[in-house]
Formats: structure tokens, sequence, C-alpha cells
């Protein structure tokens, strides 16, 4: 159950994913649990991110990373600083 992460993805990508049209997500600093029901494709427009798999490796994800989160996965999300980003599930 691996967390993708495409780093710095071209801006053409982002238009041909439709990421423009996604809604947005915001969150200030915190730390919480997270299970997902489903995957979820996610652009980080700001904020700075560890999210560590339960009983698997921690990854730090930000500003620029598009991230697919696979679905089943428990995580805690630790916000280290404020997050906006496009989401997308499914």
């Amino acid at each position: 159950m691996d967390i993708k992460i495409e780093r710095q993805p071209s801006q053409e990508y982002l238009n041909r994913l439709g990421v423009s049209k996604w809604p947005i997500w915001t969150k200030e600093v915190s730390e919480f649990p997270w299970t997902y029901d489903e995957a979820e494709t996610c652009y980080f427009l700001e904020g700075d991110v560890v999210v560590t798999p339960l009983g698997g490796q921690s990854v730090q994800v930000g500003k620029g990373d598009l991230v697919t989160f696979p679905a089943g996965m428990s995580c805690t999300w630790n916000i280290k600083k404020d997050v906006r980003k496009h989401y997308m599930f499914g």
C-alpha cells in the first residue's frame, strides 16, 4: 500500500488531469489520524506535511507535489506548515 509522489509535475500534466477544477482543502498546522476510504489524489499548492502510514515509512510532501494515497490506508498527518491543496477522490 504505497503512497505515490510525483515531485513538481509539469503544468501540462496537471492541466490534463484537470487539477485546477478540483476542490480545494485547507488545514492549519496540526496532527491527526486519517483513514482513506477511497484513493485520493491531491496537488499541494502550499504546505509541508509528514504522513506516516500505520506500520509504514513516513513520507514528506508539500508544495508542488502530486500525491496519491491508496484506498484503505490508515495514517497520521503531521502538518508542519499550513496546507492548501486540490484534491480528488476515487
